[in-house]
Protein backbone atom coordinates (compact mmCIF):
# COMPACT_ATOMS: atom_id res chain seq x y z
CA UNK A 1 0.00 0.00 0.00
CA UNK A 2 2.17 2.83 -1.35
CA UNK A 3 -0.24 5.76 -1.43
CA UNK A 4 -1.45 7.44 1.72
CA UNK A 5 -5.02 6.59 2.66
CA UNK A 6 -7.22 9.50 3.77
CA UNK A 7 -8.51 9.66 7.32
CA UNK A 8 -12.09 9.66 6.01
CA UNK A 9 -11.54 6.27 4.33
CA UNK A 10 -9.88 4.84 7.44
CA UNK A 11 -12.75 6.10 9.59
CA UNK A 12 -15.23 4.22 7.38
CA UNK A 13 -13.44 0.87 7.64
CA UNK A 14 -14.83 -0.02 11.10
CA UNK A 15 -18.35 0.65 9.75
CA UNK A 16 -17.75 -1.73 6.85
CA UNK A 17 -16.48 -4.29 9.33
CA UNK A 18 -19.52 -3.90 11.59
CA UNK A 19 -22.09 -4.12 8.79
CA UNK A 20 -20.34 -7.07 7.16
CA UNK A 21 -20.35 -8.84 10.52
CA UNK A 22 -24.11 -8.31 10.75
CA UNK A 23 -24.55 -9.68 7.23
CA UNK A 24 -22.60 -12.79 8.20
CA UNK A 25 -24.81 -13.26 11.26
CA UNK A 26 -27.80 -13.14 8.87
CA UNK A 27 -26.19 -15.82 6.64
CA UNK A 28 -25.63 -13.45 3.72
CA UNK A 29 -22.83 -14.88 1.57
CA UNK A 30 -22.38 -12.17 -1.05
CA UNK A 31 -23.53 -8.61 -1.62
CA UNK A 32 -23.26 -6.00 -4.36
CA UNK A 33 -21.85 -2.54 -3.76
CA UNK A 34 -25.33 -1.20 -4.51
CA UNK A 35 -26.99 -3.28 -1.81
CA UNK A 36 -24.18 -2.53 0.65
CA UNK A 37 -24.59 1.18 -0.07
CA UNK A 38 -28.27 1.03 0.93
CA UNK A 39 -27.38 -0.55 4.25
CA UNK A 40 -24.50 1.80 5.03
CA UNK A 41 -25.98 4.95 3.48
CA UNK A 42 -22.80 5.52 1.50
CA UNK A 43 -22.87 5.62 -2.30
CA UNK A 44 -21.87 2.50 -4.21
CA UNK A 45 -19.21 4.57 -5.96
CA UNK A 46 -17.75 5.59 -2.59
CA UNK A 47 -17.64 1.97 -1.43
CA UNK A 48 -15.81 0.90 -4.59
CA UNK A 49 -13.36 3.81 -4.26
CA UNK A 50 -12.71 3.03 -0.59
CA UNK A 51 -12.06 -0.66 -1.17
CA UNK A 52 -9.94 -0.04 -4.27
CA UNK A 53 -7.37 1.59 -1.98
CA UNK A 54 -6.75 -1.89 -0.57
CA UNK A 55 -7.16 -4.05 -3.67
CA UNK A 56 -10.86 -3.91 -4.53
CA UNK A 57 -12.03 -7.39 -3.34
CA UNK A 58 -15.11 -7.44 -5.61
CA UNK A 59 -15.90 -9.26 -8.87
CA UNK A 60 -18.01 -7.69 -11.60
CA UNK A 61 -21.36 -9.42 -11.81
CA UNK A 62 -20.79 -11.17 -8.47
CA UNK A 63 -20.24 -8.42 -5.93
CA UNK A 64 -18.37 -9.05 -2.69
CA UNK A 65 -17.90 -12.27 -0.80
CA UNK A 66 -19.07 -11.14 2.63
CA UNK A 67 -16.94 -13.48 4.75
CA UNK A 68 -13.81 -12.81 2.71
CA UNK A 69 -14.29 -9.02 2.76
CA UNK A 70 -15.00 -9.12 6.51
CA UNK A 71 -11.77 -11.03 7.10
CA UNK A 72 -9.71 -8.75 4.85
CA UNK A 73 -10.99 -5.54 6.43
CA UNK A 74 -10.31 -7.03 9.85
CA UNK A 75 -6.76 -7.71 8.70
CA UNK A 76 -6.37 -4.14 7.38
CA UNK A 77 -7.61 -2.84 10.75
CA UNK A 78 -5.09 -5.04 12.55
CA UNK A 79 -7.75 -7.21 14.14
CA UNK A 80 -6.06 -10.46 13.10
CA UNK A 81 -3.64 -10.08 16.01
CA UNK A 82 -4.25 -9.66 19.75
CA UNK A 83 -3.60 -6.17 21.14
CA UNK A 84 -2.87 -6.21 24.89
CA UNK A 85 -4.16 -3.03 26.52
CA UNK A 86 -4.44 -1.37 29.90
CA UNK A 87 -6.86 1.13 31.40
CA UNK A 88 -5.46 4.01 33.44
CA UNK A 89 -8.32 5.51 35.42
CA UNK A 90 -10.67 3.07 37.14
CA UNK A 91 -13.58 5.41 37.82
CA UNK A 92 -17.05 4.94 36.35
CA UNK A 93 -15.93 5.30 32.72
CA UNK A 94 -12.84 3.16 33.16
CA UNK A 95 -14.81 0.35 34.79
CA UNK A 96 -17.53 0.60 32.14
CA UNK A 97 -14.90 0.16 29.41
CA UNK A 98 -13.34 -2.73 31.33
CA UNK A 99 -16.72 -4.45 31.42
CA UNK A 100 -17.29 -4.06 27.68
CA UNK A 101 -16.90 -7.63 26.44
CA UNK A 102 -16.88 -6.83 22.72
CA UNK A 103 -13.29 -5.58 22.93
CA UNK A 104 -12.06 -9.15 23.35
CA UNK A 105 -14.13 -10.31 20.38
CA UNK A 106 -12.21 -7.80 18.26
CA UNK A 107 -8.78 -8.84 19.52
CA UNK A 108 -8.28 -6.21 22.23
CA UNK A 109 -7.25 -7.97 25.42
CA UNK A 110 -7.41 -6.04 28.69
CA UNK A 111 -4.41 -7.05 30.80
CA UNK A 112 -4.31 -4.39 33.51
CA UNK A 113 -6.26 -1.62 35.24
CA UNK A 114 -4.57 1.21 37.13
CA UNK A 115 -5.69 4.20 39.18
CA UNK A 116 -4.36 6.90 41.48
CA UNK A 117 -7.04 6.47 44.16
CA UNK A 118 -5.93 4.05 46.92
CA UNK A 119 -9.57 3.35 47.76
CA UNK A 120 -9.82 1.39 44.50
CA UNK A 121 -6.71 -0.74 45.11
CA UNK A 122 -7.49 -4.46 45.05
CA UNK A 123 -11.00 -4.13 43.61
CA UNK A 124 -11.53 -6.65 40.82
CA UNK A 125 -13.19 -5.80 37.51
CA UNK A 126 -13.91 -8.78 35.24
CA UNK A 127 -11.22 -10.75 37.02
CA UNK A 128 -8.56 -8.03 36.81
CA UNK A 129 -7.36 -6.42 40.01
CA UNK A 130 -7.03 -2.63 40.06
CA UNK A 131 -3.44 -1.61 40.79
CA UNK A 132 -1.91 1.71 41.73
CA UNK A 133 -0.11 3.78 39.10
CA UNK A 134 3.19 3.46 40.95
CA UNK A 135 3.13 -0.19 39.86
CA UNK A 136 2.72 0.82 36.22
CA UNK A 137 6.40 1.12 35.14
CA UNK A 138 7.29 -2.34 36.47
CA UNK A 139 4.14 -3.79 34.89
CA UNK A 140 5.01 -2.35 31.48
CA UNK A 141 8.56 -3.70 31.72
CA UNK A 142 7.31 -7.24 32.31
CA UNK A 143 4.12 -7.24 30.19
CA UNK A 144 3.88 -6.26 26.52
CA UNK A 145 1.14 -3.64 26.10
CA UNK A 146 0.08 -2.10 22.78
CA UNK A 147 -2.58 0.36 23.91
CA UNK A 148 -3.24 2.47 27.00
CA UNK A 149 -6.79 3.72 27.56
CA UNK A 150 -6.62 6.97 29.50
CA UNK A 151 -9.73 7.88 31.52
CA UNK A 152 -8.21 10.02 34.26
CA UNK A 153 -9.46 13.55 35.02
CA UNK A 154 -8.03 16.37 32.93
CA UNK A 155 -5.68 17.61 35.67
CA UNK A 156 -3.94 14.23 35.89
CA UNK A 157 -4.06 13.13 32.25
CA UNK A 158 -1.04 15.02 30.86
CA UNK A 159 1.36 13.78 33.54
CA UNK A 160 0.07 10.23 33.14
CA UNK A 161 0.48 10.39 29.36
CA UNK A 162 4.11 11.40 29.88
CA UNK A 163 4.61 8.42 32.19
CA UNK A 164 3.05 6.06 29.67
CA UNK A 165 5.24 7.34 26.84
CA UNK A 166 8.37 7.16 29.01
CA UNK A 167 7.58 3.50 29.65
CA UNK A 168 7.14 2.50 26.03
CA UNK A 169 3.46 3.02 25.23
CA UNK A 170 3.03 3.92 21.54
CA UNK A 171 -0.78 4.19 21.33
CA UNK A 172 -3.18 6.03 23.65
CA UNK A 173 -6.98 6.00 23.49
CA UNK A 174 -7.62 9.29 25.27
CA UNK A 175 -10.92 9.97 27.03
CA UNK A 176 -9.56 12.85 29.09
CA UNK A 177 -10.95 16.27 28.13
CA UNK A 178 -7.48 17.38 27.05
CA UNK A 179 -5.43 17.32 23.85
CA UNK A 180 -2.30 15.44 24.81
CA UNK A 181 1.15 16.76 23.93
CA UNK A 182 3.00 13.59 22.90
CA UNK A 183 5.90 12.81 20.56
CA UNK A 184 5.03 12.30 16.89
CA UNK A 185 5.70 8.58 17.09
CA UNK A 186 2.94 8.12 19.70
CA UNK A 187 -0.50 7.50 18.21
CA UNK A 188 -3.32 9.26 20.06
CA UNK A 189 -7.00 8.77 19.34
CA UNK A 190 -9.07 11.34 21.23
CA UNK A 191 -12.61 10.63 22.36
CA UNK A 192 -14.09 13.85 23.72
CA UNK A 193 -17.56 12.84 24.88
CA UNK A 194 -18.76 16.36 25.67
CA UNK A 195 -17.72 17.61 22.22
CA UNK A 196 -19.69 14.81 20.61
CA UNK A 197 -22.70 15.70 22.73
CA UNK A 198 -22.38 19.39 21.79
CA UNK A 199 -22.28 18.42 18.11
CA UNK A 200 -25.45 16.44 18.65
CA UNK A 201 -27.01 19.47 20.36
CA UNK A 202 -26.15 21.67 17.37
CA UNK A 203 -27.64 19.18 14.90
CA UNK A 204 -30.76 18.90 17.06
CA UNK A 205 -31.10 22.68 17.06
CA UNK A 206 -30.74 22.82 13.26
CA UNK A 207 -33.34 20.08 12.91
CA UNK A 208 -35.79 21.96 15.10
CA UNK A 209 -35.26 25.16 13.08
CA UNK A 210 -35.88 23.43 9.77
CA UNK A 211 -38.90 21.44 10.93
CA UNK A 212 -40.53 23.70 13.51
CA UNK A 213 -39.33 27.18 12.64
CA UNK A 214 -37.74 29.57 15.10
CA UNK A 215 -39.74 29.85 18.28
Amino acid sequence: MDKEISKAVINRLPRYYRYLGELMENKVERISSGDLSKIMRVTASQIRQDLNHFGGFGQQGYGYNVAYLYTEIGRILGLDVVHPMIIVGAGNLGQALANYGDFEKRGFKLVGIFDVNPVLAGITVRGIEIRMVQDLPDFLKSSPVDIAILTLPKNKAAQMADLLVENGIKAIWNFAHLDLDTPEYVIVENVHLSESLMTLSYKLGEYKKSHCGDE
